[in-house]
């Protein structure tokens, strides 16, 4: 049975999301501060972590620092400010997803899923695939990018952002509109996080064709992809 460990020191959220998680037939195991949660993370990942981040003891941006240097298994981030949310995308921890407080219990059923579902070993073999830019290869299921055989070491945002513009070339994105494509449809992100994703994809484009800008701004609408001419 699928095992989710639930790190959130509010018990009347924390029974509530393992009741709806247990109706959905997954095993639940419940911490209500950091440090316990942590050990027990180390010690024996689960399938999936719900993760809070403010915990006694070690806040839930220390507990994801932490865990993601012994395991890669998916991390959810519940947060009760979207603000939170910019700044775990500025520290790219490696949270695979983000739930704003309040929300919905079967709306965290669905992303749950969903993360697992993207997450899964060997969901596909040969994923790797050439894109409309001359040398660039994605990894649809692993989130991973080479340019001329160079890897770019994307995060899973950034790889989202590279994915759209790279197979629309001259098409013109708004902000708004790469939030909708880039990232799952419910994650409650502002558009200012955009631009920082799309600066550090330039900057780890540049670092293997620094001849060439692939990403376009326009001034007042949005990003498009270059192809060289």
């Amino acid at each position: 049975m699928t095992r989710i460990v639930i790190v959130e020191d509010e018990t009347d959220i924390a029974s509530v999301v393992q009741d709806y998680l247990r109706h959905a037939g997954y095993e639940t195991e419940h911490f209500t501060d950091g440090q316990s949660a942590l050990e027990s993370i180390v010690a024996a990942p689960p399938d999936l972590t719900l993760l809070d981040i403010m915990l006694p003891r070690l806040d839930g941006i220390e507990v994801l620092r932490r865990a993601r240097e012994h395991t890669a298994h998916p991390i959810i981030m519940l947060t009760a400010r979207i603000e939170e949310v910019d700044r775990l995308l500025g520290l790219e921890l490696g949270a695979d997803d983000y739930v704003c407080k309040p929300f919905s219990p079967r709306e965290l059923v669905a992303r749950v899923r969903a993360v697992l579902r993207r997450t899964a070993p060997g969901l596909a073999q040969g994923s790797a695939s050439q894109s409309d830019a001359p040398g660039l290869v994605l990894d649809d299921v692993h989130w991973r990018a080479s340019l001329e055989g160079t890897p770019l070491n994307l995060t899973r945002r950034e790889f989202g952002l590279l994915q759209v513009l790279s197979r629309h070339p001259g098409r013109i994105f708004s902000r708004s509109r790469l939030l909708e494509l880039a990232y799952d449809d419910t994650v409650d992100v502002t558009e200012r996080a955009i631009d920082s994703h799309v600066k550090n994809l330039r900057r780890k484009l540049g670092s293997v064709t620094p001849e060439h800008d692939w990403i376009r701004s326009v001034y007042g609408v949005g990003f498009a992809w270059e192809v060289p001419g």
